[in-house]
């Protein structure tokens, strides 16, 4: 085998992805190093970067970014009168207050959000879905979720109910673990 080349197929006959590949070489150049979390990490990776471009082609058709559309999603999940405080839409779409303040500008100057007084304490702000704002978010998410079934009809039911139960276990782990400290 020539130097930088790896096999061309996997031991199942199906040829060697990217990670694959990556895998392999490290195999040759590092046998005394375990890769074998690149397999899930690094395949991990890999199709978040493509279903984040996928999702994002989406929420486009509706000029609005993936911040935008979580926002209203929010809102519309919050039922009527579609309203929640700055800091519960922080809470809600896990965004900074800086980041969700810009969010909210474009949204409001696109005629999607309102911000206003709440009814019967003039301490309070909510912010507020328009009847445009509800609208947009109604068809965005149907297309989201036809975008969705579309990007996992490639796997059985089974498949995505394995995923699923796999990946919610692992977020369970990972949202009560303490945060890494950088190493010095």
């Amino acid at each position: 085998m020539a130097h930088g080349s790896g096999p061309a197929a996997a031991p199942s006959g199906q040829p060697l992805d990217h990670v694959a590949r990556i895998q392999a070489e490290w195999a040759r150049e590092r046998p005394d190093l375990d890769v074998s979390p690149q397999g899930v990490i690094g395949r991990l990776h890999r199709l978040a970067a493509h279903l984040t471009e996928e999702l994002a082609a989406v929420f486009d058709d509706f000029e609005l970014s993936a911040g935008e559309f979580d926002v209203l999603a929010a809102l519309r999940r919050a039922g009527t009168p579609f309203e929640r405080s700055p800091s519960e839409l922080a809470e809600t779409t896990m965004i900074t207050s800086g980041g969700l303040s810009k969010r909210l500008d474009r949204l409001e100057s696109a005629g999607l959000v309102e911000r206003r007084i709440l009814e019967g304490d003039r301490r309070q702000r909510v912010v507020a879905l328009t009847a445009t704002g509800r609208s947009v978010i109604d068809r965005a998410i149907e297309a989201h979720l036809e975008n969705e079934h579309r990007l996992l009809s490639v796997l059985s039911a089974e498949e995505r109910a394995a995923i699923e139960a796999l990946l919610a276990r692992w977020m369970r782990v990972a949202d009560d673990a303490p945060p890494r400290t950088a190493p010095g």
